[in-house]
């Protein structure tokens, strides 16, 4: 990824990538409300900003201030395993959708290099661009995102800036929501992935 990051031409347009940012959401959200996907038990799963998390349990609970019956997830992000995530089956408020199988995760690597990175022409929009893109579960714009920090960083250390923790928490967040599940689709651990890119990458150039 790294040797992808050094090579990105300045110039590129970005309009591909906002569009993603659009069509994307929309598309998940439609097949969320239009046959929703029932996941399960023991799938890894994308869950929104959360990323790759494991179903652990599918419960039912009644609500008294709710619906009787209705089926809940009972995830667990898969690099917390402390943590716990009750959800709705039939949720329309997260973006999920299955994990990338190794084919698909092969052809994503294969076409790091089209990626544009993505533009923020507005600070003030900068953190909600940020959220907006990582909501969206699709790896493409991941990396979209992680081209734009990686040379908005650049940038500020050849001004003799540090990256903006604003920045840094959200390149991280990215960055691990991608490489989490390259590696579990590939069978690979995930500090392995960068390296594999890059190796994979410079084969193909």
């Amino acid at each position: 990824m790294v040797y992808i990051l050094q090579n990105l031409r300045r110039r590129q347009k970005t309009s591909d990538i906002d569009t993603l940012l659009v069509i994307q959401y929309k598309y998940y959200k439609i097949r969320e409300v239009g046959g929703k996907i029932m996941y399960q038990k023991g799938q890894y799963i994308i869950y929104g900003i959360r990323g790759v998390c494991e179903v652990m349990d599918i419960i039912t609970i009644d609500r008294p201030d709710g619906p009787k019956g209705r089926l809940y997830y009972v995830l667990r992000p898969y690099y917390q395993q402390d943590s716990k995530i009750v959800t709705p089956v039939d949720s329309e408020k997260t973006i999920t959708r299955p994990l990338l199988s190794k084919e698909e995760a092969l052809e994503l690597i294969d076409k790091i290099s089209d990626v544009k990175e993505m533009e923020v022409t507005n600070d003030k929009q900068r953190e909600e661009r940020y959220k907006e893109a990582l909501k969206t579960c699709d790896c493409r714009v991941w990396i979209s995102m992680i081209k734009a920090l990686y040379l908005r960083r650049k940038d500020r250390l050849e001004q003799g800036k540090k990256m903006t923790d604003l920045d840094e928490r959200y390149f991280k967040t990215a960055e691990d929501n991608l490489y989490s599940e390259l590696a579990l689709s590939l069978g690979m651990k995930k500090d392995e992935m960068v390296s594999y890119i890059t190796e994979r990458v410079l084969a193909e150039a």
